[in-house]
């Protein structure tokens, strides 16, 4: 069982008053994340920056072994990178498409990640289709089996959305994207952290993660799991992600490297190291159990203030609690919670318009308990929100 008490002991920003809420934005990092990236840049400003990254080339291997050990995946499948948007671009941008091709997309898919797919089906003449929802709200498996023929080159799934707690079921929708050999590129920057993932299990060809979210790393980190056989050449190279060998001629690495760039926030990319590190020490199956409690206790709880409706949808539910208080615009809500120390976020229908346009929703409020929030804060919040009514 999860030790609760240590857990929040470990965690400096616990405490003294804040009820945070907000670990589908950015985390508060465990003492050994900010010991990690502040001890190397004084290393970085005792040394230089070379000769600190020389001395820790050992530590970051170890890095991708560590989300390696996460996931179910080898190191040499995992890029680096410093967000999750820019993992999924990166991969996104690889795909090949011309005049004709077709890009799906989910119903609740991100703003960045739709934006991205509109831009490149302006350049190649390719198509963005969404992919419609089920009654329940999640990914409808029927409707894409209906959708999918050998034109759809790629199909983009979201594996928990940014606008609520639903979790849609990849493994199934990737099964019935294969069959017509299309790709299936994963937006996980909203599970992982706070769901089991196995790249085996789920089948995806790609997948896109950050770290400032669920798994409690640094801002300015993610990282990008390329399935191995899966040669694509990337849209940009440099000296790391391929190699000069001739005057006119380069190879490009042969592992997931292809996607990286020599040049890269060395401390941050330790402090995502040590993030993945604690929760594999915790205990990833604890942690996840933690956080959906503490989720499911609110939405139990906030449904019991008159006037507060959650929107959550979905068949299986994550940490992500979204919910409406009548009256009030949601980011009034936020001020005036963020008034008592209590830190949560909003979620605009811009990054989700698809989902939240269907559903006539302009915002949601998005409350995100980690394992390291308590029970008396919990209370505390849903008394705080009573109160605003």
């Amino acid at each position: 069982m999860l030790d609760e008490v240590q857990v929040r002991a470990e965690t400096p920003g616990v405490g003294a008053g804040l009820v945070f809420l907000d670990s589908a934005g950015s985390s508060l990092p465990p003492r050994i994340v900010t010991e990690t990236v502040v001890t190397h840049l004084r290393r970085e400003a005792e040394v230089g920056g070379y000769r600190a990254a020389q001395e820790r080339l050992d530590a970051l291997d170890g890095v991708k072994a560590a989300i390696g050990r996460l996931i179910n995946a080898a190191p040499a499948s995992i890029a680096l990178n410093d967000s999750a948007t820019r993992a999924w671009t990166d991969f996104f941008y690889a795909v090949p498409l011309r005049e004709g091709d077709r890009i799906l997309i989910s119903g609740a898919d991100y703003a960045a990640n739709a934006i991205a797919a509109l831009h490149r089906a302006r350049a190649t003449g390719a198509t963005v289709e969404p992919i419609p929802d089920d009654p329940s709200g999640q990914l409808d498996l029927d409707a894409l089996a209906a959708m999918i023929d050998e034109r759809v080159k790629l199909v983009s799934l979201l594996h928990v959305p940014t606008n609520g707690g639903l979790v849609n079921p990849v493994a199934e929708a990737t099964r019935i994207a294969h069959r017509v050999g299309a790709l299936v590129l994963l937006d996980a920057c909203q599970s992982t952290g706070q769901l089991a993932i196995d790249v085996a299990e789920l089948g995806v060809d790609a997948l896109s993660a950050t770290g400032r979210k669920w798994l409690r790393g640094p801002r300015g980190t993610g990282f990008l799991y390329v399935r191995p056989d899966l040669a694509l050449e990337p849209q940009r190279l440099d000296l790391h992600s391929a190699t000069w060998t001739a005057p006119q001629e380069y190879r490009i690495a042969e592992d997931a490297t292809r996607f990286e760039f020599w040049e890269s926030d060395i401390a941050g990319r330790l402090g995502l190291g040590a993030a993945v590190e604690y929760l594999l020490e915790l205990g990833p199956e604890q942690v996840y159990a933690a956080i959906a409690a503490r989720a499911e206790y609110l939405r139990k709880a906030l449904p019991e203030i008159a006037g507060v409706t959650v929107r959550d949808l979905g068949a299986r539910r994550a940490g992500i609690v979204s919910f409406t208080v009548d009256g009030l615009e949601s980011t009034r809500v936020r001020d005036r919670l963020a008034e008592q120390e209590i830190t949560l976020t909003v979620s605009h229908a811009s990054s989700t318009l698809l989902d939240m346009n269907r559903r006539g929703l302009a915002s949601v409020l998005r409350a995100s308990p980690h394992a390291f929030v308590s029970y008396p804060e919990l209370d505390r919040f849903v008394a705080a929100v009573a109160a605003l009514r």
